[in-house]
């Protein structure tokens, strides 16, 4: 499982990469909201979970799937960018897991995502 403490993971900026990493794991009703790596570690919002992939060995060919269901978070709260600051941020707290923190640099769906969360959620 992946170390959500681990900040530097969380410095994650838009790509499709990591999209079609996850696709053999979705559910047929299941769909890609946005796709974010960082240097070697990715991050999958879905329209049911948080699917974060966690590159392991000196190749990369090893990969480690932590799925994070949204019906399991209980609160969350997002931090959207500004003039000046580009960055957002979107922290969830989860009943297993405890807070989650992503940070992202650039262009991100952070809306889009926070209101299929809150669907979940309310």
């Amino acid at each position: 499982m992946i170390d959500f403490n681990n900040k530097g993971f969380f410095k994650l900026k838009q790509n499709q990469e990591y999209a079609e990493k996850v696709s053999d794991l979705l559910l047929d009703d299941e769909k890609i909201i946005d796709s974010y790596k960082s240097m070697r570690d990715g991050v999958v919002f879905t329209s049911k979970r948080v699917i974060a992939v966690n590159v392991q060995g000196i190749t990369g060919s090893k990969k480690d799937f932590t799925s994070l269901p949204y019906k399991n978070i209980e609160a969350y709260s997002v931090e959207t960018s500004g003039t000046f600051d580009l960055d957002s941020e979107l922290e969830i707290y989860l009943s297993a897991v405890g807070k989650v923190k992503f940070e992202f640099t650039g262009k991100t769906s952070i809306l889009e995502i926070s209101k299929v969360i809150s669907e979940h959620l309310l």
